[in-house]
């Protein structure tokens, strides 16, 4: 403080005075300020709006987060109603049961056709030599189908009418797999049409599915009209908006899986009821939509998120590209086996292309065991093809 003295006029006596002290301004690290305010809005908001499904803890270390989840309230969490409460314990104990080793490990072909399969010359050259490892199953929705080849004969299982894009689709599907699963040799399963054909030979078919414990199921996320533009809010609250994944319906599965499909009622339900065509305005198809969903949700790692059967979407239709005899050569068959790189392109405005390696067992390997769509016009070609170089 400054002291300053002043004279009393007419007394000769001096006053003092306290002069005012100019204080330097606060210099206080106001980043230090703006940390705390961030923090607290960060907890407000953690607080008002908890994360439904994930840990708040995404935002910080665990080691930081623990001491402060301890004062804050618990996340609200769903309860699930009696029927998926049960769905849920059936599918975590299939899922975590060890797997029933077989002395005589095959695959089951399961094909979905209308009528007769017009390429089962080229299947039977295909599988002769490899008896025993294999079984095959034919669900003609349509007419019952003519065999050409010894091999299929018997093979037809009960069928019922296929409407594209319903879930009576998804019905044959699980009619395919119940019959496949009534003999305990079969460790794995691939569902397949009628335009199929394969791209290798019987052995190494066989050692890619068997060699590894992963089921390729066709799997991403497509936010556009054609991906979650079919999904709808009656599904809740089973199914969230944020579930819901898109597919080719092709897939090869391990028989843990195949059990799955068949123990759920819940979410195929879902799907039954509210994933169809002109629903709500829009068409949702469940056979694209349900299996990529329920193992998106349930065992997402147990998953390869593509099919090993190929399809050619490029041009950009309703329906995929198909292969006539002018279009079936080395070449052509060639390059589609040696594709190694799975890809998937959204529907939206965007048109992102999503690009992943195929990774088999860690490592990466051609993407694809089969490939469609074929007229049955190529078939002479194709068997001079497979026998040639295959």
């Amino acid at each position: 403080m400054m002291v300053e003295q002043v004279l009393l006029p007419g007394t000769g006596y001096q006053k003092i005075m306290l002069a005012p002290r100019h204080r330097a301004r606060s210099r206080r690290p106001l980043w230090i300020i703006a940390m705390i305010l961030l923090v607290c809005t960060m907890l407000i908001v953690l607080y008002v709006y908890p994360p439904q499904r994930y840990s708040a803890c995404y935002l910080m270390s665990s080691h930081v987060c623990s001491p402060l989840m301890e004062w804050l309230p618990p996340v609200r969490t769903r309860v699930y109603s009696d029927d998926e409460l049960a769905a849920r314990v059936v599918i975590r104990d299939i899922l975590s049961a060890p797997a029933v080793e077989s002395k005589n490990p095959k695959i089951a072909f399961m094909f979905l056709t209308a009528g007769s399969l017009p390429f089962e010359k080229l299947w039977e050259t295909f599988f002769l030599g490899h008896e025993g490892r294999f079984s095959i199953y034919v669900h003609a929705s349509t007419e019952k189908p003519v065999h050409v080849s010894p091999l299929f004969i018997g093979t037809d299982i009960h069928s019922e009418k296929v409407a594209w894009g319903k879930i009576s689709m998804v019905d044959a599907e699980k009619r395919l797999l119940v019959n496949a699963l009534q003999d305990t040799d079969n460790q794995h399963f691939v569902l397949l049409s009628d335009s199929c054909v394969p791209l290798h030979n019987f052995d190494y078919v066989y050692n890619y599915l068997t060699g590894t414990n992963i089921s390729f199921i066709d799997c991403f996320e497509d936010p556009g009209p054609h991906g979650t533009g079919r999904y709808s809010e009656n599904m809740l609250p089973e199914i969230e908006k944020e579930d819901f994944r898109k597919g080719a319906q092709w897939f090869s599965i391990k028989r843990q899986h195949a059990l799955l499909i068949l123990a759920d009622g819940v979410y195929y339900t879902k799907f039954k009821l509210y994933c169809r065509p002109g629903m709500e305005g829009r068409n949702c198809y469940s056979d694209e939509h349900y299996l990529p969903t329920l193992f998106h949700m349930v065992d997402p790692g147990g998953i390869a998120n593509w099919s090993v059967t190929h399809v050619d979407w490029s041009e950009g239709k309703w329906h995929p590209k198909a292969y006539r005899t002018r279009d079936v050569n080395f070449e052509l068959l060639k390059n589609i086996a040696s594709i190694d790189e799975s890809i998937h392109v959204t529907s939206d405005s965007k048109k992102v292309v999503e690009k992943r390696p195929c990774l088999w067992n860690g490592m990466k390997r051609p993407c694809y065991l089969f490939a469609r769509k074929f007229y049955p016009e190529a078939l002479d070609n194709l068997m001079q093809l497979y026998s040639n170089s295959i």
